[in-house]
């Protein structure tokens, strides 16, 4: 008997065990979610810190650290106010095109209304109650003032990379301390390798986000759309958010080529063009200049940006790919650990110890 109650006292404590881990990740999640005014801006910041750290450390070692780090954050700044006025500078053209227009969208939208309804589809007439120019405007000034929403967001985040700029030595001093290692030396190794990874990441995706802005401007003008210039900086911008910025720079402009001339045949042109755009830069071009250092699943890849972007939203979908990042190159460092950047890497990935 004594036996028996042992051997169910050990499978009721491994069943409990087994339980941690999962209700531990549950926990973990929530505190991601509600918590997420802090959470966010933390990650953003080290994103940031993974960038321009090398930049520092090379102005550092020319002029005085404070300025240095000075230098470092306009720089930033200046980075993200470019990319971030592209997209505000093109819908905020989108939207006083449709200011000017109102006519040709009332009579655009009546005629496939009719259209429609010829063919027995009756949901057109109560759609037509709702759908006018004032809806359309305020869809596009609601994302606009989203986006001046995030600006607490932007400082908090400014915050922390300033504050990191300043202990970037002292902590890596601390990690090379005697009392820290191993451990110490394995989170420099593997930071170096993710910041690494995150540079060339966010260079090859700069690279594809100006060639799609460039093509999208050619393709529109050839095509004969409107808004040209505008379409390119909106694909420029929003290329930087893998699968649902695309989506959204290619429906936009096939919309606003049914608005423009009222013919299915311009936005067939406008859709079929946008997507060829998007798919070969996107699963030719990015592959090929990005290489093997950075091979990853693109079931794990597209996961990561809908599941970031369920708990964080947009900026969620932005930094899912670094994220993803983050975990492939620490479990690859790990024994325990090895298996998960196998399954998650999209081609062989280094033993652990591999230099």
């Amino acid at each position: 008997m004594r036996s028996i109650d042992d051997k169910a006292e050990m499978k009721d404590t491994t069943g409990c065990g087994a339980i941690h881990p999962v209700a531990t990740g549950i926990l973990v999640l929530a505190l991601l979610y509600f918590a997420k005014s802090i959470f966010m801006p933390v990650a953003f910041s080290l994103f940031v810190l993974a960038l321009v750290l090398p930049v520092q450390m090379a102005l550092q070692s020319r002029i005085a650290k404070l300025a240095a780090m000075l230098i470092t954050l306009l720089l930033t700044v200046a980075v993200i106010i470019i990319v971030g006025s592209a997209v505000v500078w093109g819908l905020g053209e989108l939207s006083q095109w449709l200011f000017y227009n109102t006519g040709r969208l009332q009579a655009t939208y009546t005629h496939w209304a009719v259209w429609l309804e010829s063919h027995g589809i009756a949901i057109v007439g109560p759609l037509e109650e709702h759908f006018n120019l004032t809806w359309l405007i305020s869809l596009t000034q609601g994302f606009l003032n989203r986006l001046n929403s995030m600006a607490g967001f932007a400082i908090l985040t400014f915050i922390f990379v300033m504050l990191g700029l300043l202990e970037a030595d002292d902590f890596q001093r601390r990690l090379r301390l005697s009392s820290a290692q191993p451990q110490g030396e394995m989170l420099l190794q593997i930071g170096r390798e993710i910041g690494a990874k995150v540079r060339r990441f966010m260079v090859v995706r700069s690279i594809a986000c100006v060639l799609t802005g460039l093509v999208v401007w050619g393709f529109a003008l050839a095509a004969g759309l409107e808004l040209a210039s505008a379409w390119a900086a909106i694909a420029f911008a929003l290329n930087y958010i893998p699968f649902v910025g695309p989506l959204v720079a290619t429906i936009f402009p096939t919309l606003f080529a049914v608005a423009q001339s009222g013919s299915w045949q311009l936005a067939l042109i406008v859709f079929l063009g946008l997507n060829i755009i998007q798919f070969v830069i996107g699963s030719y071009l990015e592959p090929f200049l990005t290489g093997a250092s950075l091979a990853i699943s693109p079931f794990a890849v597209m996961f990561a940006i809908f599941f970031w972007s369920f708990l964080w939203g947009l900026p969620g979908a932005f930094i899912g790919v670094p994220i993803l990042i983050v975990v492939v190159t620490y479990c690859m460092h790990q024994h325990s650990t090895h298996w998960i950047a196998a399954l998650l890497s999209g081609g062989p990935v280094e033993r652990f110890g591999a230099s």
